[in-house]
């Protein structure tokens, strides 16, 4: 994700790490720099300029080009600025109506992912609310049937026309009924898309906003389409009058354009991301957190999440045995493969951290997902004997564990080598009382 802007960015920076002192023509070119990393992201040139005209400004101030750390004062001055452009604040998501139900419609063109987005956002919510999805879109072939097996998985309420009707303004008032009379406090309206702006669009969505009188009226943008979501963006808003805006997508190879300009464009936060195809993958929007992964600067608050969330249902008192004894059965070592997979790809994960590009380029092949799995799968091969004792795991047991799990010799050889150095870091752990140890040769992943 933005990785074309987070390159450009980082090249753009790093003109200015090298120098003890910086001057105007120093600041001039790596704002220059940045220019570029906007254009190249498609970003618009109007959002482009304003934003480098502003980090100029404040970048070849005196008291900057004086300071100790000049470098990092202007890398704190991008960083600002482009979370000023994003919004400045995070985003609450979905802001909810003083008096239920809070109405929230759907807009955007066909093909950016609405309906998914819907369903997604509406099974986020479903912890502290009874959420409703309702099929307002009559046109699109298969798009109420679609609706109704998305919500049917995620475990939400769908409300769609029946059999032959056609009649929207009727369908929505039934629909305000039908939540009234089984307590759903959020409704969530699907609307029709086009492959492209017309009249007879915003007629229909114009509609539907006098009739069921939306809280928060969302614009469902596909991160991928770069410039031309902000001229989407200026339509819907011009007409809708929106409050917020849902970039999709943004786990592709989006440029980061729409993310930047959009907000600007139509002065309406951006209030969710969507991060993958699963029913999960969406995120409430933070601006700092994605400044942090534009600069390179990781994503220490979102990484801590996902291992939180990883967490969840593991037994800890067991894993405390086995800090306590000092050892690590294969066991605890398969539950905690299973966990890193339960965080998403190791290349996301990555990135979270710090100068996670650079130790993406430096790890290669061993941020292939495979290799967990392979990992799993030699673990899974053993008999409950050789787990709790893999030193009984001797050539002829290799040979068939490896036949078993689809891997080969030298596969299991290395689990069972990474078993024993994650064993010494157990003792160590152990004895040293938190006197620090060090870290044992030959780790996988080390």
């Amino acid at each position: 994700m933005l990785d074309t802007l987070k390159k450009r960015f980082e090249k753009a920076l790093g003109l200015l790490k090298n120098k003890g002192k910086l001057t105007e023509e120093d600041v001039s070119e790596a704002v220059r720099e940045v220019r570029r990393a906007l254009l190249e992201g498609d970003v618009s040139l109007k959002v482009a300029k304003e934003l480098t005209q502003k980090i100029k400004e404040r970048a070849t101030q005196r008291e900057v080009l004086d300071s100790i750390t000049p470098a990092q004062q202007i890398q704190a001055i991008v960083y600002e600025e482009l979370v000023n452009l994003m919004g400045g604040k995070t985003s609450k998501g979905i802001v909810f109506a003083p008096k239920p139900p809070t109405v929230c419609m759907m807009v955007g063109l066909q093909g950016a992912g609405k309906t998914t987005t819907c369903v997604k956002i509406a099974k986020k919510l479903k912890g502290g609310h009874k959420p409703l999805v309702v099929a307002c879109d009559l046109k699109r072939p298969a798009a109420v049937e679609q609706l109704q097996i998305l919500a049917n998985t995620a475990g939400v309420g769908f409300f769609g026309p029946k059999a032959g009707e056609g009649d929207l303004k009727k369908l929505i008032r039934d629909a305000m009924e039908y939540a009234a009379s089984r307590l759903h406090d959020v409704i969530i309206l699907d609307t029709a898309g086009r492959l492209h702006i017309d009249d007879e669009l915003m007629r229909e969505l114009v509609e539907i906003k006098e009739i069921a009188s939306p809280t928060e009226i969302m614009l469902v943008l596909d991160a991928m389409t770069g410039q031309e979501a902000i001229r989407v963006a200026e339509a819907f808003h011009g007409e809708l009058a929106l409050t917020g805006l849902i970039l999709t997508k943004m786990d592709g190879d989006a440029r980061g354009g729409a993310l930047l300009s959009a907000k600007a464009v139509a002065d309406v936060p951006v209030k969710y991301i969507g991060v993958g195809e699963k029913l999960d993958d969406i995120e409430v929007f933070d601006p700092e957190q994605m400044a942090q992964r534009i600069l390179g600067m990781g994503d220490l608050k979102a990484l801590a999440e996902k291992v939180r969330e990883a967490a969840e249902g593991v037994d800890m008192e067991k894993v405390a045995k086995s800090l306590t004894k000092g050892k690590l059965t294969m066991e605890d070592l398969l539950q905690q493969i299973r966990q890193i997979k339960r965080m998403g790809p190791l290349e996301k994960i990555v990135e979270m951290l710090p100068g996670g590009g650079k130790i993406k380029e430096l790890a290669g092949s061993e941020m292939d997902d495979k290799r967990l799995k392979h990992i799993e799968a030699v673990i899974l091969s053993m008999t409950p004997e050789e787990r709790r004792n893999p030193k009984i795991i001797k050539g002829s047991r290799r040979r068939r564990i490896a036949y078993g799990s689809g891997t080969s010799v030298q596969m299991v050889n290395q689990v069972l080598s990474y078993h024993k150095n994650m064993n010494e870091i157990f003792k160590q752990l152990k004895g040293r009382k938190g006197k620090g140890f060090r870290l044992p040769k030959g780790l996988p992943f080390r």
